[in-house]
């Protein structure tokens, strides 16, 4: 029989009388209704109120019942399987009967609620709602096939995995035809609810949508001059997810859909635009790209560079106008969550240092407060990923533009061409060499602009161009650049301080010891500016001054300096609480400002030490509580853990042996006994970090934990997590130095993983010299047990390490390797071209170390004999060949 229920009027007057109160702006009554709602799930037919409100109480406004509704959903999100059967079955119904309500706004409420529902595992439980849904597709009533596509839409989005699997029999197997059906609807709600409903099972690149694919592309290019905007921006959103999808099927259409898609980038509607400004981006990540793409630049390129200007929208938004707001605090919700890059350990190549796995993190980002992405941000990316394709072939088509842009008297077209400027640096850098000279100094006058967007964009772009302002001799470009900047770090706009800081950290990652004579200067601005900054500004300039001592490193470390700087990060770290994340930044800056000074750190080293320990020991306890009772002791956040192990290497890298009685003194060994077998990798690869750093610093507190240590190592040397493998390998070499013949029973549980890592094709290079560098020393302690298996890795070991620089680890390597081609020369005699090659990469090595090299080189000779030595040798490049002669007379 029908499930019958009546609300008891009483109760249904409290519960109206709640849904008013909850709409009140004041929090406090607010937090009071909550707590009433609360109560009210206590009562079984609390929920049936709630859809009776939303359904079937026509009398009272919409927005109370819509709310009733979100309610109702929040239960249903909350305390589903608790529903009594009754209950259940009564707001399904109720649901389907009413997906056609007059009103749009109970439609909508009703259809959220009907995936909610859907999503906590009821498509199964619910057989006839799919059925049911698609039948009233069909009715005659605009309300109520409005209302069942908009509910299908929610449930393909919510639960597009599902619909594609054997759970439920297939259902997309007649859902997606049918969508197809109503692309020519004549409602324009209703074709873009079609549209929408088909576009969730193209990434997936489902079967049942692959069988209509052309039926599919023929129906979008019907609608592609659609009047209704929500309608082009789906069909732009299709035929972006395509292009990585189904290629093979856009092809023969490609001219007319670049056209299309070029019209559609200049929508007077900025959601299609922006929809239509993906596919460029998308476009660019394709093979085909260059191709497909050449014949339409002069017309793309102008589109793009013009929907790189702030619209009027943004200007208000940004608070374009108002010139001066330093003094005004900054909002929580402004600031964004920073993610803390943990240590890894990496060697120092011949090149200039520069590691190339480095992650850019200078990407267009010019206007947080917005909406995160739009057309302007869209754009230029656009025109930096078509830069990178085309390189130098697009300047013809920018070059006249830009002359126009960047002298405009109008600031907001000024502005664009120098966005413009900055997003085409890094693909066309060469063609842009000629005019640098001309447009450098332009760029450093237009950072004293009177509009700060004219100023903070000005910053971003000069730093794109960093790399190019350090090659030239410093008094040219650097220094005026550097003057300016530093006057916009302390600028009385927050943006242009934040892009001023965020500019300045890129320059010194480039200019390096160069910034030496100008250190003064930089740090009375740097320390001024802790005195200026709101909250969000703050954050930047600590990775602002870490940067700068990461760049000067010991030259940082001079009495006048350090009287400068510490002061004002000392101060701000008593300020902090340990459960605040500002510490974050703040530990990532001091970890830089430790490393940098060395002894000169030493005044400060105890409490910054002491209170790291705690912060481990913290974490660590409330781990163990959450483990144990997960329901009464919530997670952790580890973050503070693996900040404090990093600022922990840093303080040991910096003081070495000086850290000794720090360590004497504390349980930090212990605390990371645990941290390295914690789940999370992060934690673990920053207990490794440090481990290496202690071995160095001060073995003899490390030794007695060795036992337990080392089979830990053996199991984390697994490349599925790169970073974790790399520092155990590294701290496994540190420890085997420090051991000496004491390392022997510890071989048998890493040598086969190291060979194996070495071995591997695609392992990234810091991983490999790592690794090589390891296996070396293994080979210099223990030579009788690793040289045996020299065959497998002599030859990946010395194309791994040819490149790195001469110091102390490769030093010692090498040793090793010497050593273990003594015990076993045969294992040498296949790859011995190698060998020869990464000899001669050495620039000076230590005379002892010269010896064995030559003892190698000439014994090998005389093995061979002459004849066969000038063969062998005849197979040298050149270079190598005269090296090796002058060197080591072979």
């Amino acid at each position: 029989m029908e499930y019958e229920w009546k609300p008891d009027e009483q109760g249904l007057q409290q519960i109206l009388q709640l849904l008013k109160e909850s709409q009140s702006p004041d929090t406090t009554i607010q937090r009071t209704v909550q707590q009433k709602l609360e109560q009210l799930n206590q009562y079984p037919d609390f929920n049936n109120y709630l859809i009776f409100v939303l359904t079937k109480l026509k009398s009272e406004d919409e927005p109370t019942r819509s709310l009733s509704g979100l309610i109702l959903k929040n239960n249903v999100k909350a305390h589903f399987q608790n529903f009594p059967n009754g209950v259940t079955d009564f707001i399904k119904s109720e649901c389907l009967n009413n997906i056609g309500d007059s009103s749009p706004l109970i439609r909508a409420t009703v259809g959220i609620l009907i995936t909610t529902i859907a999503s906590k595992g009821e498509l199964q439980n619910w057989p006839d709602l799919l059925p049911k849904l698609c039948s009233l597709l069909d009715s005659e009533d605009y309300n109520t096939c409005e209302g069942a596509f908009g509910a299908l839409q929610k449930i393909c989005e919510d639960s597009a995995e599902i619909l594609d699997s054997d759970v439920l029999d297939r259902p997309l197997n007649i859902m997606i035809p049918k969508f197809l059906q109503f692309f020519k609807h004549n409602s324009p709600k209703i074709r873009s609810h079609a549209v929408a409903c088909v576009n969730q099972f193209i990434i997936s690149r489902t079967q049942a949508l692959m069988m209509h694919i052309d039926s599919f592309i023929e129906n979008l290019f019907a609608l592609a001059g659609d009047e209704e905007p929500e309608v082009r921006k789906n069909v732009c959103r299709a035929l972006v997810m395509l292009l990585e999808v189904r290629m093979d099927r856009l092809l023969p259409h490609m001219h007319n859909i670049v056209e299309y898609m070029l019209q559609r980038t200049q929508d007077q509607d900025e959601n299609v635009a922006l929809e239509a400004c993906e596919f460029w981006l998308t476009l660019a990540e394709q093979p085909i790209c260059k191709d497909v793409l050449v014949r339409h630049l002069p017309k793309l390129i102008p589109v793009l560079v013009n929907g790189m200007k702030y619209s009027d929208i943004d200007i208000i938004l940004l608070k374009g106008d108002v010139e001066e707001d330093e003094t005004i605090p900054d909002s929580e919700q402004d600031i964004r969550p920073r993610f803390h890059r943990s240590r890894t350990v990496a060697q120092q190549h011949d090149e200039d240092g520069i590691e190339e796995e480095e992650e850019d993190d200078d990407e267009i980002d010019d206007d947080d407060t917005i909406s995160d992405w739009n057309l302007r941000k869209c754009s230029a990316a656009a025109l930096d990923v078509l830069a990178n394709v085309y390189r130098d072939e697009l300047l013809p088509h920018i070059l006249p533009l830009l002359k126009e842009l960047l002298f405009h008297h109008e600031w907001v077209v000024k502005e664009s061409g120098i966005l413009v400027l900055g997003a085409i640096a890094e693909g066309c850098m060469q063609g842009m060499i000629p005019y640098l000279p001309e447009l450098i100094p332009h760029l450093i006058q237009c950072l004293s602009d009177k509009k700060a967007l004219v100023r903070s964009i000005t910053c971003w772009t000069l730093s794109r161009y960093a790399h190019w302002v350090v090659s030239q001799p410093p008094d040219t470009y650097l220094k005026p650049l550097m003057t300016e900047l530093l006057k916009r770090i302390l600028d009385s706009n927050k943006r242009v301080q934040e892009a001023a800081c965020s500019a300045f950290a890129t320059l010194e990652e480039e200019a390096c010891t160069e910034l030496v004579p100008y250190l003064a200067y930089i740090l009375d601005t740097l320390v001024f500016a802790f005195s200026k900054y709101q909250h969000k500004n703050l954050l930047i300039l600590y990775d602002a001054i870490g940067t700068l001592a990461d760049s000067v490193g010991h030259h940082l470390n001079k009495p006048e300096y350090i009287q400068m700087l510490m002061p004002p990060l000392i101060q701000k770290w008593n300020m902090l609480k340990d459960e605040d994340k500002d510490l974050f930044p703040l530990l990532e800056c001091l970890s830089s400002v430790a490393t940098a000074l060395q002894s000169g750190f030493l005044p400060y080293c105890e409490p910054v030490y002491q209170r790291c320990v705690n912060l481990v020991q913290k974490t660590l306890a409330q781990a163990m509580l959450n483990n144990a009772q997960p329901d009464q002791y919530e997670a952790p956040d580890k973050d503070f853990m693996i900040v404090a192990l990093d600022l922990l290497s840093g303080l040991a890298e910096g003081l070495g042996g000086n850290i000794e009685q720090l360590v004497a003194r504390s349980n930090i060994l212990t605390l990371m006994y645990q941290c390295m077998q914690d789940k999370m990798p992060e934690v673990r690869q920053s207990s490794f970090a440090l481990l290496g750093d202690l071995t160095k610093a001060c073995f003899q507190h490390v030794k007695p934990f060795i036992a337990d240590f080392m089979p830990i190592l053996g199991t984390n040397l697994n490349p599925e997590f790169i970073s974790v493998c790399n520092n155990a390998t590294w701290a496994i070499g540190e420890i085997s130095i420090q051991m000496g013949i004491e390392m022997q029973p510890y071989i048998p549980m890493v040598l086969h993983q190291l060979v194996e890592i070495i071995n591997r094709p695609n392992a990234p290079k810091t991983l490999l010299e790592n690794t090589a560098i390891t296996i070396g020393r293994l080979g210099y302690v223990c030579p009788q047990e690793v040289a045996p298996m020299l065959q497998q890795f002599i030859r990946p070991w010395c194309t791994s390490l040819r490149n790195i620089r001469d110091n102390e680890e490769k030093d010692s390597a090498f040793r090793g390797i010497c050593t273990m081609i003594s015990v076993n020369p045969s294992g040498v005699i296949q790859d011995f071209i190698f060998f020869c090659d990464a000899v001669a990469s050495w620039i000076n090595p230590k005379d002892d170390l010269r010896d064995m090299f030559c003892k190698i080189l000439h014994g090998f000779k005389n093995q061979v004999g002459d004849e066969n030595w000038r063969r062998f040798s005849d197979q040298f490049p050149l270079p190598l060949k005269e090296r090796l002669a002058a060197f080591y007379g072979v």
